[in-house]
């Protein structure tokens, strides 16, 4: 009984197999092939592209360094300190933070330490700050670099 029902099923799977085959071979003999799609699809597909573009250019987090420039309780100062920044680095980050009773200032986005170290020695060349500035590790903003996008 169950050499009868294997014999049946390799048949059936046999007219199945040669019946597609016949069926692609009708299509390359004819040498047309017509597709029915949407035109809405096109469309989705050129916002789906923008939107991975955008998304790869998107500024991402990962770890780095960052400066922590000021810790006091004056306001004032603390914004005095922050304009001052602003001002001299533009293209910067001033990232200010209320831990009671203090007021902490952080600056800039750097990826290697040095960087970092570099930016140190120039704000206190610049005697923009007069007490001691220090380097801390966190989670930064990394903006990718349009130059390397266009290599790849």
């Amino acid at each position: 009984m169950k050499k009868i029902a294997a014999i049946i099923l390799l048949g059936f799977i046999g007219i199945t197999v040669n019946a597609q085959s016949t069926a692609v071979a009708d299509s390359v003999n004819r040498g047309k092939l017509t597709v029915i799609k949407d035109s809405r699809l096109d469309e989705l597909a050129k916002k789906e592209a923008t939107f991975n573009e955008a998304l790869a250019l998107a500024t991402k987090l990962g770890k780095g360094y960052r400066l922590i420039v000021l810790s006091t309780n004056d306001r004032p100062l603390a914004m005095k300190v922050r304009a001052q920044l602003l001002q001299r680095y533009p293209d910067q980050k001033v990232y200010m933070s209320f831990q009671p009773p203090y007021i902490k200032l952080k600056f800039g986005n750097y990826v290697e330490k040095s960087e970092a170290e570099a930016m140190r020695k120039e704000i206190l060349k610049n005697k923009i700050i007069l007490g001691n500035i220090y380097i801390v590790p966190e989670k930064i903003e990394i903006k990718p670099d349009k130059n390397k996008e266009g290599d790849q």
